[in-house]
């Protein structure tokens, strides 16, 4: 939202009260507090009829600080809150100079001068992060009704911001306009499922803005050396999150707002939809199962879209009796094809489902102002609400899936959540405003905590499409409805991207599109792509997305893509967990790993899957890939060739491969299974060494179901000596050098060669090896 007209004036329809002067800044028990008038104070008079605005800065985390400013701070505080770290006094140490303050939480400062307009420079051991600018933020008043408090902090030279959510439009987000507000709005727009009111700077800090509600940026849109944020009423609270680098700033968002909770390995396998409103029963299904292994496509999850129950009755938890007519049986012979299950839900409820009459006689469904049940026709007819805000409502909910989850379902997909009506009343009275946002974090909450209850830990997951701020605790995400277009293929990476710079992190799309039907060779290339993303969904809208509809080419693809993802599953498995640890998403923007290369800032079409794999999905029917490898020996994971980074390579691909690049000096452990994700890790894994440097070392775990390390795998290279050393349990494991073969001798092990390079093989007791090259 834009207040001024120009740089110099204010819209005619804005009256600005700016932090022009300090007049006191008092030092507090774990809080500075700067109190800032609008105007300049001249004179004993001067201080009459003059709007004061308070600044207050506290610690919540070390290097992460609490702003708050407001001009009025006497209205009642109506949720919802983002679940947040608290604020800790003894964090916060306050120095005091001559004509100066900081407040310092750790290596982060904030510094205010005792006089002089109210600005607050931020600083991150000691150097200059950014500023907030006082003559320009402050309190402003729309059309003499319209209160809203503003905040614009300064960008340097090349500064370029990333986040705010999963966005479809440029990764880079400097010069955009960005609402927080969700909407159901396809991939193809500014809108957003889901809005993070959060940003990453190149500079190396991020920003959280704590507004459940509408939050308005102006990303170098306004001010041009500014990012501009903005939230209705007369309090803004921010968080500003310093680090050594992007990933250290980004694992201290996620202890401020909650790290990704561990998904089960089986997740990580193949999806197979009915996809949307195609006609499908129990044959279909079948029929689709059959086929896969006909092809011998290894399939993981069969997912059931919404007419799994009937129409008009969305939701009612029932299945579908003329299509499905005993699902427990279905179930269970599904389960016996060694498939997981997932079913469709939302949280709306169709007035002609027997939940609706329930719902409204108990209470459960949210109201109008005058008492009546909210309701409206757009996509279920007569459809209302739960209110997840009320404590019986969730339990009542969660009672109807538990008998689903008792059926033998394994997951849920929990769709929508993004349309919800402002006009509205609460069970515990939220405000409505707020809670248009926010609302999606209490149903998918409800969802995932009953999963974890009945599933147990590490077993639950969702399928979920919306999303706000500690939304990445109840994973995974999907990027909605995208187009069956080379386009809107790059828009679900770019909005992937943008949405793992806010800490999320697991991520999926429908591979081939949701809406059209993808030629053969679009449909190729984007199964390379989704199988090489951390969830592998085929899910369409009007058509299947079983790859025999596309061509028998199709078939020998996806199964070969996804042999290769079973294969990486010690590894892929490994960075989940340090996901689960860090916050760190599984998919990573290449300024992430790479902040200090100036090509890698703008890279939106090539990702990182996981610290070491390079990926860069192709986006032209002639096969034609055109991707940047930073400085450094790159390896290609399936060719072994070997390239010299630290410019961008153009290269043509048939459909079985893709630029895939193991990163210098990595250690990847990979499987011997290319039909299940869910094997014994330690189990016959080899790992393989990638270039690695002289004097350096490597290192790789492996890791148990349940999060815990089984084993620890060093290398280190001392010229032509490689030592290399275990620790835990490993069962018949071995290590293979990469584009090695002139092995002179071993200490322990077999060596033999492969195409790949010189493989050294163990049993379990061996523990140590020294190896010589020639």
């Amino acid at each position: 939202m834009k207040f001024r007209d120009g740089y110099w004036n204010i819209h005619k329809s804005v009256r600005h009260l700016p932090k022009v002067a300090i007049v006191d800044v008092q030092k507090g028990e774990g809080k500075l507090s700067m109190f800032a008038a609008s105007k300049k104070i001249e004179h004993r008079g001067s201080t009459l009829n003059t709007a004061v605005i308070t600044t207050e800065i506290t610690a919540v985390l070390p290097d992460v600080l609490h702003i708050r400013s407001y001009h009025f701070k006497g209205l009642p505080k109506r949720g919802p809150f983002f679940e947040l770290a608290e604020d800790q006094a003894k964090l916060l140490a306050i120095e005091t100079n001559k004509d100066s303050f900081a407040a310092c939480s750790k290596d982060l400062s904030a510094h205010v001068a005792t006089t002089g307009p109210g600005d607050v420079q931020f600083t991150y051991k000691g150097k200059v992060l950014t500023s907030s600018v006082g003559l320009l933020g402050g309190h402003a008043i729309v059309h003499d009704k319209e209160p809203y408090q503003v905040e614009y902090l300064n960008l340097g030279v090349g500064e370029t911001i990333y986040g705010l959510g999963e966005r479809f439009t440029a990764f880079v987000k400097n010069g955009q306009v960005v609402d927080i507000w969700n909407e159901d709005g396809g991939t193809s727009s500014e809108q957003a499922y889901k809005n993070i009111p959060f940003y990453l700077s190149s500079k190396g800090y991020g920003v959280l803005v704590a507004s459940a509600g509408k939050v308005s940026f102006e990303v170098c849109s306004e001010v041009v050396t500014a990012v501009q944020f903005s939230v209705p009423g007369q309090c803004l609270d921010y968080y500003l999150i310093g680090g050594d680098d992007l990933k250290a700033v980004l694992h201290n968002y996620a202890l401020l707002t909650g790290k990704p909770a561990l998904v089960p390995p089986w997740s990580f396998g193949l999806w197979l939809s009915t996809s949307f409103v195609t006609n499908y029963d129990e044959k279909t299904v079948n029929s689709f199962i059959d086929g896969m292994q006909d092809h011998e496509i290894p399939l993981h999850v069969f997912h059931f879209d919404c007419f799994w129950m009937r129409e008009f009755q969305w939701v009612d938890f029932l299945w579908d009796q003329r299509q499905f007519p005993d699902p427990k049986a279905m179930l269970k012979r599904l389960h016996e094809r060694g498939l997981k299950v997932c079913v469709w839900i939302n949280p709306y409820v169709a007035q002609k489902s027997y939940l609706f009459d329930e719902g409204m006689e108990k209470g459960y469904l949210v109201k109008n102002p005058d008492g009546s049940v909210w309701q409206w026709d757009r996509w279920q007819a007569g459809m209302g609400l739960v209110d997840f805000t009320n404590p019986e409502a969730v339990r009542w909910y969660q009672g109807k899936l538990a008998l689903l989850l008792d059926m033998g379902v394994d997951t849920f997909k929990t769709d929508f959540g993004e349309r919800i009506p402002t006009e509205v009343e609460y069970f515990d009275h939220s405000n409505p405003m707020l809670m248009h946002n926010y609302y999606t974090y209490l149903y998918n909450q409800a969802v995932f905590t009953l999963l974890e209850e009945k599933r147990g830990k590490h077993e639950a997951l969702v399928f979920a499409r919306s999303a706000t701020v500690g939304g990445q605790k109840f994973p995974v995400h999907w990027g909605g409805d995208c187009s069956a277009t080379y386009e809107s293929m790059s828009e679900s990476i770019r909005g992937g991207l943008s949405l793992s710079m806010c800490g999320f992190g697991y991520w999926s799309h429908d591979i081939g599109g949701f809406e059209k039907l993808a030629t053969p060779d679009l449909f190729k290339r984007w199964v390379a792509f989704g199988l090489l993303s951390s969830h592998s969904r085929l899910h369409g809208n009007e058509s299947y997305r079983v790859p025999w509809d596309f061509d028998e080419e199709a078939c020998r693809v996806l199964k070969a893509f996804v042999e290769l993802k079973c294969t990486l599953m010690p590894y892929l498995f490994a960075q989940a967990c340090r996901t689960h640890e860090s916050g760190l998403p599984m998919m990573r923007a290449m300024v992430l790993e790479f902040p200090s290369d100036p090509v890698c800032a703008y890279l939106d079409r090539q990702y990182l899957l996981g610290e070491s794999l390079l990926v860069a999905p192709i986006f032209q029917d002639d096969g034609k890939a055109v991707y940047y490898l930073p400085k450094g020996r790159w390896t290609h994971l399936l060719s072994n060739k070997e390239v010299e980074g630290g410019s961008y390579q153009e290269e043509v691909y048939d459909y079985f491969s893709l630029p895939l690049f193991a990163r210098p000096n990595t250690l990847l452990p990979i499987g011997n299974n290319t039909q299940q994700p869910d094997y014994p890790y330690n189990d016959k894994v080899t790992f393989h060494l990638f270039a690695l440097d002289d004097a350096k070392e490597a290192e790789a775990a492996v890791y148990a179901h349940d999060g815990t390390v089984q084993a620890v795998c060093k290398i280190k290279r001392d010229g032509t000596v490689y030592e290399v050393a275990v620790e835990g349990e490993l069962k018949n494991w071995a290590v293979c050098l990469r584009n090695i073969d002139n092995v002179a001798s071993v200490s322990s092990g077999s060596l033999s060669h492969s195409a790949a390079g010189a493989l050294i093989t163990f049993a379990a007791q061996e523990k140590e090896c020294r190896i010589m090259t020639a």
